[in-house]
């Protein structure tokens, strides 16, 4: 386990953060796909595919319970995995829609590249945080 310093603590609400957005994200797309294709981020995306939106919306869920994992143990490895596996996710999806803005109005597809950073860059700091970022690693766990 990691230990229970302010940082692992830190960490701890990153991730349930993250595993919130997972899920909450998955079951609208997987029970709601018609919904969530209407949000004017992803209907600019045309042709409309149900079969693609679910099984987004189960990876989604499926994502979001390896992170709910990972708070519930707080294990190193397994927190370090769910990280990766985020970012392995999240990294080609902002440098898609990032190749994609055309038909969003300047502010929204500014809006949505905040967003979609954001799930690069708080996952990327929590995994440095959760490695052990700069700090004297004598009491961690060996990786």
């Amino acid at each position: 386990m990691l230990s229970t310093s302010g940082r692992d603590g830190l960490v701890r609400a990153g991730l349930g953060f993250l595993a919130a957005t997972q899920l909450l994200l998955g079951l609208w797309v997987l029970l709601l796909p018609e919904l969530f294709w209407k949000w004017p981020w992803v209907s600019h995306l045309p042709p409309y595919n149900e079969h693609l939106l679910r099984d987004f919306g189960g990876a989604g869920l499926a994502l979001g319970v390896v992170l709910c994992a990972a708070v519930a143990t707080m294990e190193r490895r397994l927190v370090l995995t769910a990280l990766v596996a985020y970012l392995v996710s999240s990294v080609p999806h902002l440098v898609f829609h990032a190749q994609h803005l055309a038909p969003l109005p300047a502010a929204s597809g500014a809006g949505f590249m905040a967003l979609l950073g954001t799930a690069v860059v708080l996952p990327a700091a929590l995994l440095w945080l959760a490695a052990g970022g700069n700090a004297d690693r004598g009491d961690a766990e060996a990786p």
